[in-house]
């Protein structure tokens, strides 16, 4: 009799959901997935359901409110991130991924009570990751970014030798740049020759939010105006240097745990095979004594 229930509660839901997506003119599935692969970076085939939650966050989304401050700093880190979304969408996304982990609430209290307690925990953890996700690809992004300046702020000094061209030296750090970096400085340089050095430089700077790359940024600003630069960039190449050290040291510093963990696993090898030659000497004189 549960199963009959639970089936046609299933049936139910589908069917107001096709009803309500009749009735809001809501777009096709084809649609949403263009949708969701422009709104996300992976390449790989998003799932129907994510279709489903990106078409009625794009609904929901236009009943969100969001003060200014708050909309503004969403939309730099999501444009940052290279999430192609409104912030008003993205919230919406994680509440209904979330709010459709809620509702499997009221079955549960029917069928499993306890199960109800693991999905509150499962949506809240939905939630917060997905509300997260956005900071956290900014974070890799502005990691992987920091450990390429002290490279891009030795070549900058040594270019400050025979030429001033800001926009140049960015060009030509192009080609050796990691992935993320070359990206940035492929936008940075496209703002450059439609507008104003300075602000492409200042938006460049917001968008990361780094306060090493602040520096270069500011003292590229600095060349624009006509400072020297060349004393700042070197001082900036040896303050570089020893935070890419210290960088260098923390990461080593996390690999003899895991090592640890395979020593500990070669040592049990020998002295299983330490052992087993010790039986199999013993078996073998105690053979020859009978």
């Amino acid at each position: 009799m549960k199963i009959i229930l639970l089936f046609v509660f299933i049936l139910t839901a589908c069917g107001l959901f096709l009803l309500l997506s009749g009735f809001l003119r809501l777009p096709t599935l084809r649609s949403g997935r263009a949708m969701v692969r422009a709104g996300k970076k992976e390449k790989k085939l998003q799932k129907v359901l994510d279709t489903f939650y990106m078409d009625g966050a794009v609904y929901l989304g236009k009943y969100i409110g969001m003060n200014v401050y708050k909309k503004n700093r969403m939309q730099n880190v999501l444009n940052a991130a290279g999430f192609k979304m409104s912030p008003e969408t993205y919230m919406a996304y994680a509440y209904l991924k979330a709010g459709s982990v809620f509702l499997l609430i009221l079955p549960a209290l029917y069928f499993f009570p306890l199960l109800a307690i693991f999905l509150v925990l499962l949506g809240v953890m939905i939630y917060y990751k997905e509300t997260g996700k956005a900071e956290e690809v900014l974070k890799e992004k502005r990691e992987q970014i920091e450990g390429e300046l002290y490279r891009f702020v030795s070549t900058i000094s040594q270019e400050l030798k025979n030429s001033r061209d800001v926009l140049s030296m960015l060009e030509h750090y192009k080609g050796n740049a990691g992935e993320d970096f070359r990206r940035e400085l492929d936008i940075v340089c496209a703002d450059m020759r439609s507008g104003s050095y300075e602000a492409a430089l200042t938006r460049f700077e917001a968008r990361m939010n780094s306060p090493q790359l602040s520096d270069v940024v500011r003292g590229l600003i600095g060349v624009l105006r006509g400072d020297d630069g060349a004393m700042y960039f070197q001082m900036l190449t040896h303050d570089f240097k020893q935070a890419e050290l210290q960088r260098l040291k923390a990461k080593a510093a996390k690999i003899p745990p895991k090592i640890r963990v395979f020593s500990f696993a070669m040592l049990l090898c020998f002295l299983a095979t330490y052992f087993a030659i010790i039986g199999y000497e013993i078996i073998k004189s105690m053979g020859t004594l009978f």
